[in-house]
C-alpha cells in the first residue's frame, strides 16, 4: 500500500528500478563485464539502505575464518577522506580509511584489513602485495558487480524485509527484491531470540528462497562494555561488569537505526538521555561540549556514557578528553547470534567453500 505522505516518490521509485534494473541486465547478460579471481571472494552486503548488521556479520566470517586461513577483508572506506588503496594499522586515522574498517583492524589485528574505491583494483593490490591471502572478504559488495564473488551473502532485517519494501526513494530498495537471487545465503538479520515458529515460518515462506539458496536467522547480542579510553596507547581494554540499575546514562550515537540499543539499555537503567547523530557522523569539539553538558547534568549518583563500537573509534580520536568523562565513557561491543542451532551448519558452509575452492568458481547454479 502506498503511503500519502510519500505517494509523489512513487513514480520516481519505478524510475529508479528501471535504471537499476538495465544495469543488472547489462551485468547478466556480459555487456558490462565482472572479473573473477583465483582464490575465495566472499561478499557481504544488502540491497537496502540503511543498517542491516553488515560489520557485526563481516566480524563474524573474519573472526571463523582467521583460525585457519590468511584473511583479508576489503570495503570502500564509506566517508574517508582518501580515495586510494589504503592498508589499516595501529596508526589509522577515521579519515584515513574509515570508521568500520577501522574497528574490524583494532578487532582483530592480525588479519589484512584493507579499502579501495575500486574495488578491482583493492583486490590486485592485495593479491600484488600479500599473496599468501587466503580468502577475501567483501564488505558491502553485493552491488557493487564489477567483481563476481565466489560466495555471496545477503542480509535484510528483520524489521524491513526486502520482499515487503520498495524502491527507492519511496522505500528502501537500492535494487529490485528479485535480485535476492544472486546470493548463495540469506540472512535475516536482528531477529527476536524469542521468535515463534509460527512467525519463522511465514517469514520463510515470504522470502520464497530459491533451491540452491539457504537462509539463517541471526539475532543481536549486546556484549559487556569495554572502556573507549584506557591508556595512552589506546589499547582495547577488557570487557567489565556493570551495575545498570538505578544508573544515569548518556548514550552517544551516530548508526543508522539506535533504537534496539537505547531500548535494550532503558530496561537497564534509571535516567537515560541520547544523543543522536546521523550514520558515520564526524564528530566535532562542540559536540563534545555537548556531551560533557549531558553527562554533567544527569541526576543520578552513579553515571556513563554509552557508545557504539562503530562511533567508539571515531570519539578515540578526541585525545584531550578529561576526567571524569575519560573514565566514565564506554562503548558496547556488537556480536551475533545464530537462531535454531543453525551456527555449525553456517560456518560448515563457509568453511567448506573455502577449502575446496582453489579458484573463484559459483558455487550455486544461480
Amino acid at each position: 500500500m502506498i503511503n500519502s505522505k510519500n505517494k509523489f516518490l512513487y513514480p520516481v521509485s519505478l524510475i529508479y528500478g528501471l535504471i537499476t534494473g538495465i544495469r543488472n541486465f547489462m551485468y547478466n547478460t556480459g555487456i558490462l563485464s565482472t572479473v573473477e579471481f583465483k582464490l575465495p571472494v566472499i561478499s557481504v552486503g544488502n540491497i537496502t539502505v540503511g543498517g542491516t548488521g553488515k560489520t557485526p556479520h563481516t566480524e563474524y566470517l573474519a573472526e571463523l575464518l582467521r583460525k585457519d586461513f590468511r584473511v583479508a577483508t576489503l570495503s570502500r572506506g564509506y566517508k574517508r577522506k582518501t580515495r586510494d588503496f589504503r592498508i589499516a594499522s595501529s596508526s589509522s586515522l577515521v579519515s584515513e580509511i574509515g570508521d568500520e574498517p577501522l574497528q574490524i583492524s583494532r578487532k582483530f589485528p592480525d588479519i589484512l584489513v584493507t579499502v579501495d574505491k575500486n574495488r578491482v583494483h583493492g583486490v590486485k593490490k592485495i593479491l600484488e602485495e600479500y599473496p599468501e591471502t587466503e580468502v577475501i572478504i567483501l564488505d558491502d559488495a553485493f552491488q557493487h558487480r564489477s567483481i563476481t564473488p565466489g560466495f555471496s551473502i545477503l542480509l535484510s532485517d528483520f524489521n524491513r524485509l526486502i520482499v515487503k519494501d520498495f524502491m527507492m526513494p519511496y522505500g528502501n530498495l537500492r535494487e529490485k527484491s528479485g535480485n535476492m537471487r544472486r546470493a548463495d545465503i540469506i540472512l535475516i538479520t536482528k531477529v527476536p531470540e524469542n521468535i515463534s515458529p509460527i512467525s519463522r515460518r511465514l517469514i520463510v515462506k515470504e522470502i520464497d528462497k530459491a533451491p540452491y539458496q539457504n537462509l539463517f536467522f541471526t539475532s543481536i547480542s549486546y556484549q559487556p562494555p569495554r572502556r573507549i579510553f584506557e591508556n595512552e596507547k589506546n589499547e582495547i581494554a577488557a570487557s567489565e561488569i556493570i551495575d545498570y540499575s538505578g544508573s544515569g546514562i548518556v548514550l552517544i550515537t551516530g548508526i543508522a537505526n539506535p533504537l534496539p540499543l537505547k531500548e535494550f539499555l532503558l530496561e537497564k537503567c534509571g535516567e537515560l538521555t541520547h544523543l543522536s547523530f546521523p550514520d558515520h557522523y564526524n564528530y566535532q569539539e562542540e559536540d563534545m561540549k555537548n556531551i560533557s553538558n549531558a553527562f554533567t547534568e544527569m541526576k543520578s549518583p552513579v553515571k556513563y556514557l554509552f557508545t557504539t563500537e562503530k562511533d567508539a573509534v571515531r570519539l578515540r580520536e578526541f585525545v584531550n578528553i578529561a576526567e571524569p568523562i575519560r573514565s566514565s565513557f564506554y562503548y558496547i561491543p556488537v556480536g551475533i547470534l545464530f537462531l535454531n542451532d543453525d551456527k555449525e551448519r553456517f560456518d560448515n558452509l563457509i568453511i567448506d567453500y573455502v577449502r575446496k575452492n582453489k579458484r573463484n568458481n559459483r558455487v550455486s547454479e544461480g
